[in-house]
């Protein structure tokens, strides 16, 4: 008995496609459900092994021609239809609208994360040169984008990965199959400094009374603060002196007014 062949006949009656862990989990597990005893070489597979003989055995299916392939597509293996027979497949299950497909902006923003992964919001903006908001809330409502946890950067921005369904959506295998774009990975991106400390909160605190002994000292060093600062009711009484002032200035002409009338009438 051939593992080849063992391997085949699992991943031919799996409803779903299956990882290296899975198809060992169920190597493992056969002894109990044989009716004859099954070779040792057969119970203890390495995972090397194991991954050079599905190479082989999709080679041999592609070898002979057949309607169908065993492909390898994030990191699971599974046979699959060849494309030149889809439109029998479809008159056999009906046909099933896609969901709609990305958006040159969407498709942009995905290569950014994929090849510069994990990175920030601020960070794919930085390569892209617009706002990715809306493309990127669009790609992990898809799936095909999730968070990776935060940033060791001050303000610890959360950073963002691509998922394993990315990789179905694509045909991928794993990351390294990606196309080469030595481009895209050297443009260069600016980083906000680094944490002092791994509370945020002290370095929060700390910079709250920097900030306060700043805007302390540029009080005491700007003469107009503190004529801003002085006491109202001093400019009250400054106003009321001054309006005193013009009001003793009134009186008095007035005063001369009657004297040159009074004049005026004794002549």
């Amino acid at each position: 008995m051939e593992l080849k062949l063992v391997l085949e006949s699992i991943l031919f009656s799996s409803q779903k496609p299956l990882s290296i862990a899975e198809l060992r989990a169920c190597i493992k597990e056969a002894p109990g459900y044989a009716e004859e005893p099954i070779p040792t070489e057969l119970q203890q597979v390495k995972t090397a092994v194991l991954e050079q003989t599905l190479e082989d055995l999709s080679r041999d299916i592609n070898a002979m021609g057949r309607s169908f392939r065993l492909t390898c597509v994030a990191g699971s293996w599974q046979f699959v239809n060849a494309p030149e027979y889809v439109a029998w497949i479809k008159a056999l299950v009906g046909h099933r609208p896609r969901a709609p497909r990305l958006t040159q902006a969407a498709l942009e923003t995905l290569a950014i994360i994929a090849y510069r992964q994990p990175l920030t919001r601020a960070e794919a903006e930085q390569i892209r040169g617009v706002s990715v908001d809306g493309v990127l809330k669009m790609l992990i409502d898809r799936g095909l984008v999730e968070q990776a946890g935060r940033a060791e950067v001050l303000g610890r921005p959360m950073t963002f990965k691509t998922t394993e369904l990315f990789l179905e959506y694509f045909g991928l295998k794993n990351l390294e199959d990606l196309p080469a774009a030595d481009d895209l990975r050297r443009v260069p991106v600016e980083k906000p400094p680094g944490l002092n400390t791994s509370d945020p909160e002290l370095d929060t605190a700390e910079t709250s009374d920097s900030e306060a002994d700043t805007v302390e000292e540029s009080s005491d060093n700007d003469p107009e603060a503190e004529n801003d600062a002085s006491d109202p009711d001093d400019a009250d009484e400054a106003f009321d002196a001054d309006d005193a002032k013009d009001s003793g200035e009134e009186d008095e002409f007035e005063d001369e007014d009657e004297d040159e009338m009074i004049g005026s009438r004794t002549t």
